[in-house]
């Protein structure tokens, strides 16, 4: 019955009937900020009830945070986040109310606004160039080759752990200069950190445990710590003996006429692992089951590899990983109709932009052709969009690209584990049967 909710709350466009049971769905029912409300499945037809219903709504929170607005349709969306004067990051991108100290220990290029954040910006563009993404491609290439070379002839095999949680921080890790022998320990880092309310990968999870001795660290999680300090420690090696990798250049930039501070690299470094690996790897994930429980789609895309590029960009939509991003209100305005005051938090939720039927005909269906596609799934089209969307774009494809010729079938032979997050729509486990081709 929940499928079924969920599906048609997706797909029934504005003024069409609805089941009485989705339309008895009350904002009283309705918990965005709860992490628990996401263990499942991405509650899809709460979204779709909000966007008919109540498009700016005011979602209470425990304490000591004190609420927000959660923003659903397409339209408001692109309001907020392409506008940083009246909706600013510098307060934070997640739904956590920082101290004035934890925001400044904690702040990384997400949390600035231009032009601060433009500055900071340049630093690494270079590094994530349409013409350096296009010289990436032939090293990724290989290995994701290596990466299928090893997992598929198992049969059977976590897709996740075996294939979309190896190749993106492979990839990165090539960029940021990280020795191969190190990229498990960047794994584990990252999953402590993106997963800090999941107890799974959290050693203290955020809103069960105390977690005020890590505040000043990035994620509040003990595992920026550690991986701070492994940042620390390999540019001090790159700061005596440069070599053409990221890590060099953020080492030896300058910003105003100043080098980087300690701290500056350090959440600059956790924000890079982080940032350029989840998103990928979840998509992978995302799209992998897209494919299996859409075969039309996989057979239409495997006989016309051209339209990969499209595929890509549905399978972005469609997963949508990370799925929402909190902005704060500089001044008093109006959303959608709403009057929104100075300092409220004011949440984009991209995967609810994402299926909005005003925008995307038909969201509840996966089509490797859908043109055009204006999904959120990078954020913003302004200044704070995703700098690593085309390493992220060029990543999903090549994978696939190598994926598909090889397998004659793909089965899940267990239940998938979803992440314990209102921030990620990520997947932990995914045990799966091949054939190979």
């Amino acid at each position: 019955r929940q499928a079924a909710v969920s599906i048609l709350a997706a797909i029934a466009p504005p003024g069409r009937l609805v089941p009485k049971y989705l339309m008895a769905i009350g904002a009283g029912e309705i918990d965005l900020a709860n992490p628990d409300s996401y263990v499942e499945r991405v509650p899809l037809e709460w979204f779709a009830w909000l966007r008919r219903n109540e498009p700016v709504s005011w979602q209470p929170e425990p304490p000591p945070n004190a609420g927000f607005w959660a923003v659903t349709r397409h339209r408001d969306v692109a309001a907020v986040v392409n506008d940083p004067r009246t909706f600013s990051s510098a307060s934070g991108v997640t739904l956590e109310e920082m101290r004035p100290d934890e925001l400044a220990a904690r702040r990384s290029m997400m949390e600035i606004d231009p032009p601060g954040h433009s500055r900071l910006r340049r630093i690494v563009s270079p590094m994530f160039s349409r013409r350096a993404i296009g010289e990436y491609e032939s090293f990724c290439r290989e290995l994701a080759r290596g990466v299928l070379d090893r997992a598929l002839p198992k049969g059977e095999l976590d897709f996740v752990e075996d294939v979309s949680r190896q190749l993106p921080i492979r990839v990165l890790a090539r960029i940021l200069g990280v020795p191969d022998e190190d990229t498990d320990k960047l794994i584990a880092w990252g999953d402590r950190m993106i997963g800090n309310m999941d107890p799974e990968f959290s050693d203290a999870v955020v809103g069960r445990d105390d977690t005020s001795a890590y505040r000043l660290l990035p994620f509040r999680s003990p595992a920026a710590a550690e991986l701070t300090e492994y940042a620390h420690t390999l540019g001090e090696r790159r700061r005596d003996d440069p070599r053409d990798d990221l890590v060099s250049m953020l080492v030896h930039a300058e910003v105003d006429g100043q080098r980087l501070t300690r701290p500056e690299f350090d959440n600059f470094f956790s924000l890079l692992v982080v940032a350029g690996n989840e998103t990928t790897r979840h998509t992978i994930t995302h799209g992998m089951l897209a494919l299996m429980h859409h075969r039309d789609q996989w057979r239409r895309l495997a006989e016309d590899p051209s339209l990969m590029p499209t595929a890509v960009e549905e399978m972005l939509r469609y997963g949508t990983v990370t799925m929402q991003f909190r902005r704060t209100a500089t001044r008093d305005t109006e959303v959608g109709g709403r009057r929104v005051r100075e300092g409220d938090k004011v949440v984009a939720w991209f995967v609810s932009a994402n299926h909005d039927e005003e925008v995307f005909q038909d969201p509840g269906r996966f089509d490797v052709a859908r043109d055009p596609n204006p999904h959120f799934t990078f954020g913003c089209r302004g200044p704070h969009f995703c700098l690593g969307a085309p390493l992220a774009r060029m990543e999903i494809k090549v994978l696939f690209e190598e994926l598909l010729p090889r397998l004659r079938d793909i089965e899940q032979t267990a239940p998938l584990s979803r992440l314990r997050s209102n921030f990620i729509n990520g997947v932990k486990h995914l045990p799966v049967r091949v054939k190979l081709a």
